[in-house]
């Protein structure tokens, strides 16, 4: 990945579904430092609710981050025609999509195979992905792996956009990096 040919999908980081997830805190922290580092480097990014009307807003921490969160009532935000979002990443030629969010095994699972077959090269921050239980998550982690979809963590991500040492750039995503978890 790198910056000018990666985009950030925030998937359904809402509070509702958030709160139902193990090591939510750790999962919201680590989506909002991929969030700082985008800005930080100029990697495009958007983000999904699913049902908003029910399951509320984003956290409200991310959503400071973001120009807003386009609703969706199906799972892949690859099926959200009115997104009209993957075209333009593909004009602007960003084919790589680093997925992160909830639930591992619904919304992330099915955004990412449909990405991968409309030709994206879809990836998945590890650490920035959570479902409700250990065995949906794990089971989709492998399946979205043997299926081509690349598995990294917000960290390797943040540092392979950056890609050299000795920028300003540099110093905020070294900063990022060296957070204490929560």
């Amino acid at each position: 990945m790198n910056r000018q040919d990666t985009a950030l999908l925030v998937l359904d980081a809402q509070v509702k579904l958030l709160a139902v997830v193990p090591d939510h805190e750790r999962i919201q922290w680590n989506i909002r430092r991929l969030l700082d580092a985008a800005a930080v480097l100029g990697v495009s990014t958007a983000a999904t609710e699913q049902c908003p009307e029910k399951l509320g807003p984003t956290a409200a921490e991310l959503q400071q981050r973001l120009s807003g969160a386009r609703g969706k009532l199906s799972f892949s935000a690859c099926a959200c025609e009115e997104l009209e979002l993957f075209e333009r990443w593909k004009s602007d030629g960003r084919f790589r999509v680093l997925v992160c969010g909830v639930e591992t095994h619904v919304c992330v699972l099915q955004t990412t195979l449909d990405l991968a077959a409309a030709g994206f090269e879809p990836y998945v921050a590890v650490d920035a992905v959570g479902a409700r239980h250990a065995v949906d998550h794990e089971t989709a982690l492998r399946r979205m792996e043997s299926a081509g979809v690349i598995l990294t963590t917000v960290e390797t991500a943040m540092f392979e956009w950056c890609r050299v040492a000795g920028t300003p750039e540099f110093k905020k995503i070294s900063a990022l990096a060296k957070e204490t978890p929560p």
